[in-house]
């Protein structure tokens, strides 16, 4: 089950922080920058979880 909550939580964070790098204010686009590193990030904790079997 922890594979697909992390997947889900990555592709929010990833859609979430291509959106706001669309925005004019600097602050704002480095803010999504990150939280789409993130959501990259809980993906790929996704797909571990899921290569091993949801045991860590």
């Amino acid at each position: 089950m922890g594979e697909l909550v992390d997947k889900i939580k990555g592709n929010l964070d990833e859609a979430a922080g291509k959106i706001k790098q669309q925005s004019n204010d600097p602050e704002t686009r480095d803010e999504g920058a990150a939280q789409e590193l993130k959501g990259k990030g809980e993906q790929f904790a996704g797909k571990i979880k899921g290569a091993l079997g949801d045991d860590i």
